[in-house]
């Protein structure tokens, strides 16, 4: 969401960024050689490996405006390997800074909930390198005439959301005051305006009292309705989700028919309840709050605060009569504020660094591979283990495809086809129903690790080319 023209330097704090890590670097296949040693051992070096794309919070990121402008980054892309086993340079990361308090979503599955300045999420992860056929060499294939290719690395499409990291959110209708008052209370320096919607982001101000230094958020666009998406609200809704303590700011002295403190907090009390439904162990309902009659300082004002008050405290409230204009009430506020923020902040468990927890999601039962009868002799092979393989073969070397049997064959795959009914020429597929490689299943052509014949071929596949 983008704040209007009208309001100077944009403010996003919703976007869809389109991340692409950098593709491994392939393997390079040399055979070393000297003056009278034509064909030494083999030296090709691996592939080095390909950028990543991070998030990083960063205090100086306040939106995600960059991200908005440019949507698409990418990272880039390992280096191949060389001979003289000279391995390949990794590709350059892309750090991306975004604001205190992003959320990560890919869909509706949250995947990190970025707080705390120097928190890193890997977004997309770049492909592995390819293997050398130095490395490749074993007892019986003393110098492989290929190399394995370079894995792609991750693309992925998500959300970022930034939930403002603040202790205490006023709350109010427009024009109510809570920018003025976050001017007073702290050094921020928001733009105001007298008619509504003039805050079109959320600000935010650090503010003192005693020992205790807490931030205050002001939260734009509550109106009737907001939490079913009418205004500005449901954008801004989130950003005082994280917050310990709301603070109804409450308008004394509007001239508009209709309204009344009492009722403008009826209103917003409602919508913030109607917003509890998308919010976990913390709805917003059971917070603690106070109410802020603001504008006493205009003496209808302070006439209506002092009649409403009763009501206020009859409720159980505490109340504050303030002005932003004059100053008044503002320092027992702030005391008040900062006295429910420390109460607020003891209640936590301590404090741990971040973590993020990343849960690999298996296949199926545990398996490195599955095998699915799609009927008339063909078969479907799903699994990373296959998948990853064969995205690592060179399909125009003929030793890389034999050398992609013997690691099918020793992962299981031969005798699990011969178990679920495949017979000689079964069509096998390996990867997805729309995106895969074929193969002709031909279980009397050996398989394992044995000599393959001249370099780049394979006498097992004579018949078969």
């Amino acid at each position: 969401m983008a704040a209007g023209a009208g309001s100077g330097a944009q403010f996003v704090d919703r976007v869809v960024v389109h991340a692409a890590a950098g593709k491994g670097g392939n393997g390079c296949a040399s055979i070393h050689r000297e003056k009278f040693k034509p064909l030494g051992g083999p030296d090709g070096a691996n592939g080095g490996r390909g950028g990543d794309v991070v998030l990083v919070v960063d205090s100086g990121a306040a939106s995600l405006l960059e991200y908005h402008r440019r949507p698409h980054r990418k990272a880039g892309n390992g280096r191949p390997g060389q001979g003289g086993h000279r391995t390949g340079a990794d590709g350059v990361d892309v750090v991306l800074a975004v604001p205190d308090g992003t959320v990560v979503k890919e869909g509706d599955r949250v995947l990190a909930d970025l707080v705390g300045e120097g928190t890193r999420f890997v977004v997309a992860r770049g492909g592995h390198g390819g293997l050398g056929n130095a490395a490749l060499a074993t007892a019986k294939r003393k110098a492989p005439g290929f190399a394995l290719l370079g894995e792609p690395g991750d693309e992925r499409d998500v959300v970022l959301e930034l939930k403002s990291v603040a202790d205490v959110a006023l709350v109010g209708f427009p024009s109510a005051g809570k920018s003025s008052l976050i001017a007073a209370l702290s050094a921020a320096k928001p733009k105001i305006a007298d008619y509504p919607f003039t805050t079109l982001i959320p600000n935010l101000g650090v503010v003192s009292a005693g020992d205790t230094t807490f931030t205050v958020a002001d939260v734009p666009g509550l109106i009737e309705g907001a939490s079913e998406g009418r205004g500005l609200g449901l954008d801004f809704l989130r950003h005082i989700e994280r917050s310990s303590t709301l603070a109804h700011v409450l308008d004394c002295a509007t001239m508009e028919p209709g309204r009344d403190p009492v009722s403008d907090f009826d209103v917003i009390e409602r919508e913030l309840q109607a917003y509890d439904r998308v919010l976990g162990d913390r709805p917003l309902s059971d917070r603690p709050r106070i109410v802020v009659l603001n504008k006493v300082d205009v003496p209808d004002g302070r006439e209506l605060a002092e009649m409403v008050r009763p009501e206020f405290e009859a409720r159980g409230l505490r109340v504050f009569e303030v002005s932003a204009a004059t100053h008044e009430g503002l320092r027992e506020l702030s005391f008040a504020m900062a006295a429910m923020v420390a109460e607020y902040r003891a209640s936590l468990p301590p404090a741990e660094p971040t973590r993020l927890v990343i849960r690999p999601e298996p296949v199926g039962d545990g398996a490195d591979f599955e095998i699915r009868d799609l009927g008339d002799n063909t078969y479907l092979i799903t699994g990373a283990k296959p998948v990853r393989w064969l995205r690592q073969t060179d399909f125009a070397n003929e030793e890389a495809v034999g050398y992609l049997g013997d690691r099918l064959a020793r992962l299981g795959v031969e005798d699990a086809l011969g178990e679920a009914g495949a017979s000689a020429g079964a069509t096998v597929l390996i990867g997805t129903l729309d995106d895969s490689v074929v193969f002709d299943w031909e279980p009397e052509v050996p398989a394992g690790d044995v000599a393959p014949g001249p370099r780049g071929t394979d006498r097992r596949l004579d018949g078969y080319r």
